[in-house]
């Protein structure tokens, strides 16, 4: 059930776009941001990603969200002004923001730098800070944040790259650390090849792995291998190709969000392979446990990525030039690219140019 957030008038005057009802459809808002506080991070937002989550949202379809409500959680820009106790960023400075905006900065995941498992983690958009105001996302054009949550890009990445880089980036990286599927000369497979899907290859590979794409159509083909540097492709409805490479993978990270057969993934796995699941899907898992037992084989899920861990992770994209293949529209394209999102007719996001675009309503 969608319900509303508590407005509050703050002192600095903001525009976007935002969704009124469960409709989804996004037109022009006027609100305001708060003041830039004494560990705060005022930035001027020129370039924000469209991930499938901020459809979700716009359309309530987790039934989470307040209206109106302004999407986005991969925000690019420059540093506007900062608070007097600030020690990381000054003016000038290009920075983004992911999918966090707040956390408790108390609880045990807290302190291990892993704010994205914190029970009071605060999303960007769409959400409520600890005073019950409501978080308004990048579709704006300007973002207030504490520091903490403020990541720093590297000057080599242009801004339109660096918003998907901090959600779907972080979210591929993430896993691939931390389950040590990240060592030269590992096989991995990637199902799905989507938003995730193209940066889990483009990771994976600069972490000298051979990679293997995993999908239902066989048109991406020439796609996962030409474009992105895949090793190798395999049709997941098809049994022989399957059949031909059981137990070749080391990992498999799969970003697939609809209902799938795990069965076959869990095959391809060696023995001590890992699953990864990243993809939300509502519909509970039904696996005869025996498929783990043989080989004493991992299923694991993952979910974006700690601030510390963000960090590292577009600093590492920035030495190896892991960027996202991005289209950029204009913001009055917005509701026509989330049909197209919908539709999955997108290689392989979209990013709103904020900056040039986005004008105040008089």
């Amino acid at each position: 059930m969608a319900t509303e957030g508590k407005v509050v008038e703050h002192p600095k005057k903001a525009f976007g776009w935002a969704a009124r009802d469960p409709s989804g459809v996004l037109s022009p808002f006027n609100f305001s941001r708060r003041e830039t506080g004494e560990k705060d991070v005022a930035f001027k937002v020129l370039y924000c990603g469209i991930c499938h989550s901020d459809l979700h949202m716009a359309k309530n379809e987790w039934g989470t969200s307040f209206y109106p409500l302004v999407p986005g959680h991969e925000l690019a820009g420059i540093v506007t002004e900062v608070g007097s106790k600030v020690e990381k960023f000054k003016v000038g400075d290009k920075v983004g923001v992911g999918y966090l905006i707040d956390s408790c900065r108390s609880c045990q995941d807290c302190n291990d730098n892993l704010e994205n498992y914190c029970p009071k983690f605060v999303v960007t958009c769409g959400a409520k800070y600890r005073d019950g105001t409501v978080t308004y996302g990048g579709y704006s054009d300007s973002m207030v944040a504490d520091e903490h949550f403020v990541i720093r890009i590297p000057d080599n990445i242009p801004l339109e790259f660096a918003g998907p880089l901090l959600c779907a980036g972080v979210t591929v990286y993430s896993p691939l650390r931390f389950f040590g599927l990240d060592k030269p000369g590992l096989h991995i497979g990637v199902v799905g090849l989507g938003g995730l899907g193209h940066m889990a290859v483009k990771f994976a590979k600069a972490f000298g792995a051979n990679v293997t794409v995993i999908s239902t159509s066989p048109n991406k083909e020439k796609e996962a291998i030409e474009h992105l540097g895949a090793d190798s492709f395999l049709i997941s409805s098809d049994p022989k190709q399957i059949q031909g490479a059981i137990g070749t993978l080391d990992g498999i990270i799969d970003t697939v969000s609809a209902v799938h057969p795990l069965l076959p993934m869990i095959g391809l796995l060696k023995s001590h392979g890992k699953l990864i699941m990243l993809g939300v899907i509502v519909q509970p898992l039904q696996l005869p446990e025996y498929t783990l037992i043989q080989g004493r084989k991992i299923l694991a899920g993952s979910q974006v990525g700690g601030l510390k861990e963000t960090q590292e992770m577009i600093n590492f994209a920035a030495e190896h030039n892991v960027k996202p293949d991005i289209e950029v529209v204009p913001i009055d394209y917005v509701n026509t690219a989330m049909q197209r999102l919908a539709k999955g007719d997108v290689k392989y996001r979209f990013v709103i140019d904020i900056g040039n675009t986005l004008k105040p309503s008089s």
